[in-house]
């Protein structure tokens, strides 16, 4: 080989070695790249699968917490709801049964009181009914007021009928046969609309003493409930009812109402036509008395000369 060819060739040995030297940098320089994006991409993953793997290993054990706070807990709510189930509905039963024993109690007797007032009941002046013939129009006649005389006129009756002093179911039976002339098996009915006749009195130391009309059936705490209760100077351990006997005379019933206020006794007294109810006076009452007359006294010392 001729020093022509070398000088020419060494050029070209010179340019393949830069070459290769390039090749060789690049090669070197995309494989640190692709090294370092692994890296950095498997850092997170690696990271996030810590974090599951903690978070699975934390799971399964809340899960056996809950699995053992599920196993006792239905275990004694279980337990809790037959204790109840075993306790409440007798309970309940038993508790349901004696209200509704007491509320029954209660409404018969509140009816029977006031069924007693109504069909006990005497009409007299002032009392207002109304007749009710069933079928029959003409025949019926309502807001009859009772007249001081007790006669009422019907149709078909023109001497009427005597009312007073007889109850509501008396004088339907009363109607009846005189109906049974004009109509074939008549059904009267008569009804107190308005009572009028039946009074009473609260006398003594009560707010407002006199005289009231008794619409329905009193006792007597009702009875000076209406009066404006007992005043201070009142006694109630000492309350009494005048009622009238069949020979006229009055027989004192003695009640002892602050008993009955403190629950102590049954309300059980109920007032009659012309019952007076009488609040007498206490020891305050006899000294404020005591304490009128002391005025007049020194007043009677001036003519006296004193003593």
């Amino acid at each position: 080989m001729t020093w022509r060819k070398l000088l020419t060739c060494a050029p070209l040995n010179s340019e393949v070695e830069e070459m290769k030297k390039l090749l060789t940098q690049t090669i070197v320089l995309v494989v640190a790249l692709a090294i370092g994006v692994s890296t950095f991409a498997q850092s997170p993953t690696t990271a996030t699968r810590q974090r599951r793997t903690s978070a699975d290993a934390a799971q399964p054990a809340a899960s056996d917490q809950k699995t053992a706070t599920d196993a006792v807990t239905p275990i004694d709510q279980a337990g809790d709801k037959s204790k109840d189930k075993s306790k409440t509905p007798d309970a309940v039963a038993a508790d349901a049964q004696t209200n509704r024993t007491d509320q029954v109690s209660d409404e018969a007797a509140i009816v029977q009181n006031y069924n007693n007032f109504f069909t006990t009941y005497q009409l007299g002046p002032e009392d207002v009914i109304s007749v009710t013939v069933f079928g029959q129009d003409r025949y019926s006649k309502g807001g009859i007021k009772v007249p001081p005389s007790g006669r009422i006129s019907l149709a078909l009756i023109p001497d009427g009928i005597f009312v007073s002093g007889k109850t509501v179911d008396q004088v339907a039976g009363l109607i009846k046969k005189r109906y049974e002339e004009y109509i074939i098996d008549p059904q009267v009915s008569v009804s107190l609309d308005q009572a009028g006749s039946y009074r009473y009195s609260v006398i003594g130391d009560v707010a407002q003493p006199g005289i009231r009309l008794m619409t329905r059936r009193l006792s007597v705490t009702e009875a000076i409930a209406e009066a404006g209760g007992v005043l201070q100077t009142g006694d109630k351990k000492k309350v009494f009812v005048l009622r009238r006997q069949s020979k006229g005379n009055l027989t004192p019933i003695p009640i002892n109402v602050s008993a009955i206020y403190r629950g102590q006794a049954p309300d059980a007294v109920y007032l009659l036509p012309g019952d007076q109810v009488v609040v007498p006076g206490n020891s305050l009452k006899k000294w404020q008395t005591l304490t009128s007359f002391l005025p007049i006294l020194s007043f009677a010392r001036l003519f006296t000369g004193g003593f």
